[in-house]
């Protein structure tokens, strides 16, 4: 049925399988427009495990606003909902990684299925990785708070070679995990390998990793500024906006730069070393070799199909086929 004219009820030449597809930049905001909605389900879907961090957060400030009773019960409240957060933070950031990653290699997917799969499949390492993701912010959040006090109290210079230290480190760490669960729900490695390999690609892509830090740093300043400096109107609209957009945005960007990294380095030289082909790199193979394909896809070949009027007093009526997808990905 169309949406606002007949026009909309004909059928047009197709898709040409073989286009040619967009670069860079461009091929970003294709996707990105593509799966607009969807990326606001995923981000919704994502910010649920969020919840015990927001609790606890917000218990922690209503006991010292006196609003809720301090002490012992409440102090153990909010430690158990930190300790969930830490628990499901990693589980979930794989899970949300996945359907990203299918985006970026425009895999079909479905969300919620795929999501808790991976949660569930990956639950062990990527538990451990988000449990030292967690850690290490507090001790960066830690010297971010100590540190300057300390320069200020004695004077000492040396407090900022301790400094730079730690923020060098975080930022290590940083670029490391736009690679560690990518690496998780693509490949087999073990988690001593995952941390290894994580390591190398954010020494060797150092270009690339620094394009991702900046539009990461871009897009949480942007946030933080807003909710810290702007009108409380402007700053609770921004706040409104977490659950649907950031995670998920930013999530694109890394999985978009990053996992052909990952391909370069880790993934497709596994399989030259076997004499085989990346299995996602089939489909192009058999492009290039005409002897093994048995059907053509004709789109973009097509006749267009109009559709003809029905005549007065008869109803057309149809069934429309949804076509399903199979395919084996990396996991």
């Amino acid at each position: 049925m169309g949406l606002f004219g007949q026009n909309y009820e004909n059928a047009g030449v197709g898709i040409a399988k073989n286009a040619p597809k967009k670069k860079g930049f461009f091929r970003f905001m294709e996707i990105f427009g593509r799966k607009f909605w969807k990326m606001i389900g995923l981000n919704l879907l994502y910010s649920a495990f969020f919840l015990p961090l927001i609790g606890a957060v917000t218990l922690y400030f209503l006991s010292l606003q006196g609003k809720f009773p301090a002490g012992l019960p409440t102090t153990l409240i909010i430690a158990a909902l930190v300790i969930l957060f830490a628990v499901l933070f990693g589980p979930a950031t794989a899970g949300h990684t996945k359907i990203l990653r299918c985006y970026v290699m425009e895999k079909p997917v479905f969300m919620v299925h795929d999501f808790f799969k991976t949660f569930r499949s990956e639950f062990k390492n990527s538990c451990i990785v988000g449990l030292l993701d967690c850690l290490i912010a507090c001790c960066i959040g830690a010297a971010a708070y100590v540190y300057p006090i300390l320069i200020e109290q004695t004077g000492n210079k040396i407090f900022y070679v301790f400094f730079a230290i730690v923020l060098s480190v975080g930022l290590i760490v940083l670029m490391m995990n736009f690679y560690m669960f990518l690496m998780m729900i693509s490949t087999t490695l073990s988690l001593k390998n995952v941390f290894k390999n994580s390591l190398s690609l954010a020494i060797i892509a150092l270009k690339k990793n620094v394009i991702t830090l900046l539009v990461f740093a871009a897009f949480v300043g942007i946030f933080v500024l807003i909710i810290l400096y702007a009108d409380l109107s402007v700053s609770f609209v921004a706040l409104s906006l977490l659950p649907f957009i950031p995670a998920s945005w930013i999530g694109l960007v890394i999985c978009f730069n990053s996992y052909p990294i990952i391909q370069k380095y880790i993934i497709n030289p596994y399989y030259e070393q076997r004499g085989e082909i990346n299995p996602e790199l089939l489909v192009e193979t058999a492009e290039s070799n005409p002897e093994e394909i048995v059907f053509e896809d004709m789109g973009g070949q097509e006749a267009p199909i109009v559709k003809k009027k029905a005549s007065k007093g008869r109803k057309n009526g149809g069934s429309g086929k949804s076509g399903g997808h199979k395919g084996k990905i990396i996991s």
